[in-house]
């Protein structure tokens, strides 16, 4: 079992966990992931860390309350304890040979992408940020980010707080300035990275973009987590996360991770925690 020792509500749907787990903490790296389950019966489902502490023995994660199991996770308060808790799974952000990365967060991607800002900043690498949200009230990790980067671009798609316009505008607008980046990481929805992969390219800027599909076991043995990259089929869970985003089959993607929505959907409305119904079963 896996205790968690801090919760926060970054916003009202997004929330952090920190998670005693001091075998994946002593060996994870920005861009890896972990698998966890919140009990026997769950669902396994990948997130990627966030952040992590050896010396504590943490790895902090964030999510997004979207799906039953996510919802179940941040149902969850400090001092509980979750089932599962696996990893560090997957390639770590390469690092090495940068001077200059732009890196690219959408959402509650954001929170995937600070880490591997962090990384590259720490490692002396000049960091530009460009972060987008919908609105004012779920930007995350501001602060943060700006102790990551040299410089912080926050993005807002309806203009109450930072620049109004999409992350790619904000991209087009310093790839045009004559800004030479050696490499733009983009992290975020599936649409995002696809557009972000668009702008780079006539620019022949290499950019990488962090992959999260429908994963079972992470260890390569299912293939549910296969894409298309160059035409070649890749595994995300060994071979990434991180792939070329001009290689990148983004239809195929997009088409594979809507496959069970319907289903996610139906089990969100019919699903009841047991210790519930343990309750209703006592009345009736």
């Amino acid at each position: 079992m896996y205790k968690i020792v801090r919760k926060q509500e970054l916003n009202p749907t997004v929330t952090l966990l920190e998670i005693e787990a001091p075998f994946v903490a002593r060996k994870a790296l920005a861009g890896q992931f972990i698998i966890f389950r919140v009990d026997e019966k769950s669902e396994r489902v990948p997130l990627t860390i966030a952040g992590y502490d050896r010396e504590k023995g943490t790895v902090t994660i964030i999510f997004q309350k979207v799906g039953l199991a996510t919802n179940m996770l941040g149902a969850l308060n400090e001092g509980d304890s979750i089932r599962d808790f696996v990893g560090p799974l997957g390639r770590p952000t390469n690092i090495e040979g940068k001077k200059r990365v732009c890196v690219v967060g959408g959402g509650v991607g954001c929170a995937i992408a600070y880490p591997s800002a962090k990384a590259f900043h720490e490692a002396g690498v000049q960091v530009d940020v460009i972060a987008g949200f919908r609105s004012k009230d779920i930007v995350i990790l501001e602060e943060e980010f700006k102790a990551a980067c040299d410089n912080f671009y926050l993005m807002t798609d309806d203009g109450s707080y930072g620049e109004q316009g999409f992350v790619t505008a904000k991209l087009q607008q310093l790839l045009e300035a004559g800004n030479q980046y050696d490499e733009v990481l983009a992290i975020g929805p599936i649409p995002m990275m696809k557009f972000v992969a668009a702008t780079t390219k006539p620019f022949n800027v290499p950019t990488t973009v962090s992959l999260n599909p429908i994963m079972v076991d992470g260890t390569g043995m299912c293939g549910g987590c296969r894409v298309t990259v160059g035409g070649e089929v890749k595994f995300a869970c060994v071979d990434g996360p991180d792939f070329d985003g001009h290689q990148v089959d983004f239809a195929e993607l997009m088409n594979r991770n809507s496959v069970y929505k319907t289903r996610e959907t139906e089990t969100a409305k019919t699903h009841m925690c047991r210790i519930e119904k343990m309750g209703k079963d006592l009345i009736q």
